[in-house]
């Protein structure tokens, strides 16, 4: 396992930068993910995304489909590419503390 450090605090994660362990995620790591990810602001649609993964997760123990993301929040998927310049697997699901989703290159 690799380290990231981003404004002073130290996160364990693989080597595709996805935290190591989804269960020490909260609001705070969220923002500070998106920080280091090129993302300066978390507004309601990247929350509105980030919570439907992580209740995805939570409940399913794997991310959403990106349909199921655009409809459940009415975000297109080229806004989605916006929001998150990585993409929703790379970018909007290591917002949201999760591993690396299946299929992710």
């Amino acid at each position: 396992m690799s380290t990231i450090e981003i404004e002073g605090r130290v996160f364990e994660v693989d080597g595709d930068g996805f935290l190591a362990d989804p269960h020490i995620w909260d609001e705070e790591v969220a923002k500070l993910i998106a920080k280091h990810d090129g993302i300066e602001e978390m507004n309601d649609k990247h929350w509105a995304i980030v919570n439907i993964i992580r209740k995805n997760w939570e409940e399913k123990g794997m991310a959403p489909m990106v349909r199921t993301i655009c409809k459940e929040t009415g975000v297109r998927l080229k806004e989605i590419y916006e929001l998150f310049p990585l993409g929703p697997a790379r970018g909007a699901c290591r917002v949201a503390g999760l591993p690396k989703p299946d299929g992710c290159v």
